[in-house]
């Protein structure tokens, strides 16, 4: 299973229309995982005509997200894999620790909201956060995630450049 995994994307300020370094990644997508700040609704059904959309919301999202259907957080089997994701996942000293704690059980959990690009296992799980595409703040370049899933694990995790 090809995950491609955004956070950040701050529409309409940042995310216009998805971005044609984007767009490469996400034709090739089963599944997609937005960590929020989508900022507007019309970036999921933008992303939903390339695979199906799990989304979370946000700090920046308003009733159009939640009402689209994106909680503040959320647990999900992909490929046997348990995946939760979250949008703010809390101070860096002791995320892991603190992630395992909340979602016990999960092998992955995706965060966003720093738009610092992060793949980080310890006390029993693994934290990906993707970065942004759009709003790379201090960061060298705008970033994705692209995971590879199969037999309930993770094969592999990527953070992609596409700025």
């Amino acid at each position: 299973m090809n995950v491609v995994v955004l956070s950040d994307t701050h529409a309409p300020r940042r995310w216009k229309v998805c971005p044609p370094a984007v767009a490469g990644y996400l034709r090739h997508a089963d599944v997609i995982l937005h960590a929020g700040d989508v900022c507007t609704a019309g970036v999921l059904d933008e992303l939903s005509a390339y695979a199906p959309v799990h989304a979370v919301l946000g700090n920046n999202d308003g009733p159009d997200v939640a009402a689209w259907g994106a909680p503040e957080t959320l647990e999900l089997d992909l490929y046997g894999l348990r995946v939760a994701m979250i949008h703010d996942s809390g101070q860096a000293a002791g995320r892991t620790a603190r992630m395992s704690r909340r979602f016990p059980g999960a092998g992955l959990v995706v965060f966003g909201h720093s738009h610092i690009p992060m793949d980080v296992e310890g006390d029993g799980v693994r934290v990906f956060n993707p970065g942004s595409p759009t709003d790379r703040r201090r960061q060298p370049h705008g970033t994705i995630g692209v995971l590879d899933i199969a037999g309930g694990r993770l094969r592999e995790a990527r953070i992609i450049p596409v700025t």
